[in-house]
């Protein structure tokens, strides 16, 4: 009974010890000494890679300091009073190497001193790789038609922040072969999805004729441990009733645009009928010539 009410009695310490901790972080916030950063987080989607972390700071300023693993250090976003620094700039130079932040705190009142500062009290940020470890954008579908039993869909690529010779990047040129889409399609009249997947941007999957279908794609990069697949695009649907409307507004332009030719053909005739019979009629009327 005596070590089943111990547990019961640490719970108000521990309470207390953190309550403490907590008026003690904002007492020295208050009084301008600089707090550690906290929670430091990468959110990174498509390459473009934000440093996140807590707590807003009050009466100081953070600096943030990026290393690609070498002892580099590259300070970035200066004396910010902002929970968050882009690094995309930084990470993109070589996205298959691990970075690491640390977030350095400052007294805010004598910013020009703040060089002086011998260890500034800083916080180590988790390694990164972007190549292993951005989240996949949502893909569009970039064109799509059902033809008899073949449908057939285009994907586009999206473009990323990582640069070659001045030129951005897409998904596809970044991954290569190892960028993957998945196809989810489905009869328009029911829910049973069916799935397909390549390793390009084309899918073509045999359908049925008289059927309408809808579908969705997904990017997947199998061999990832995080991160593996990107949200599913909007969803699209074929339409026969569109596709029999345009044959219609088709056939009848062509049937309108004949019609046209002809009346213009007609009038041109009638005109040049009567301006011929209108010079006989001259010719006839005229006195003739007394020699």
């Amino acid at each position: 009974m005596a070590t089943s009410a111990r547990p019961a009695r640490l719970r108000p310490a521990v309470a207390r010890t953190l309550l403490l901790g907590w008026v003690l972080g904002q007492v020295a916030g208050a009084a301008g000494t600089p707090v550690k950063a906290y929670n430091l987080a990468w959110k990174s989607t498509n390459f473009k890679t934000i440093l996140e972390w807590e707590p807003k700071p009050v009466n100081y300023v953070y600096t943030v300091q990026i290393s690609s693993g070498y002892n580099d250090w590259k300070s970035k976003c200066f004396y910010t009073t902002e929970t968050e620094c882009d690094l995309t700039d930084e990470t993109v130079e070589d996205v298959h190497l691990a970075y690491m932040a640390r977030v350095l705190s400052y007294p805010s009142r004598n910013q020009d001193a703040t060089d002086s500062v011998d260890e500034p009290p800083f916080q180590n940020s988790p390694v990164f790789v972007p190549y292993l470890e951005t989240k996949l954008g949502q893909p569009t579908i970039q064109s799509f038609e059902q033809v008899g039993t073949k449908l057939n869909v285009t994907v586009q690529d999206a473009r990323t922040l990582v640069r070659k010779n001045g030129t951005f990047l897409s998904l596809r040129e970044v991954f290569d072969h190892q960028l993957n889409y998945i196809l989810y399609y489905w009869k328009a009249s029911s829910t049973g999805k069916k799935t397909a997947s390549t390793n390009t941007n084309e899918f073509v999957i045999d359908v049925d004729e008289d059927n309408d279908y809808c579908f969705s794609v997904q990017a997947v990069i199998p061999y990832r441990k995080t991160n593996q697949k990107s949200p599913e695009s909007l969803i699209q649907c074929t339409s026969h009733k569109k596709g029999v409307f345009r044959e219609m507004f088709f056939l009848v332009g062509a049937v309108v645009f004949v019609v046209i030719i002809f009346i213009i053909l007609l009038s041109l005739c009638l005109y040049k009928c009567r301006k011929a019979r209108a010079r006989r009629s001259g010719k006839e009327g005229s006195p003739l010539n007394l020699v």
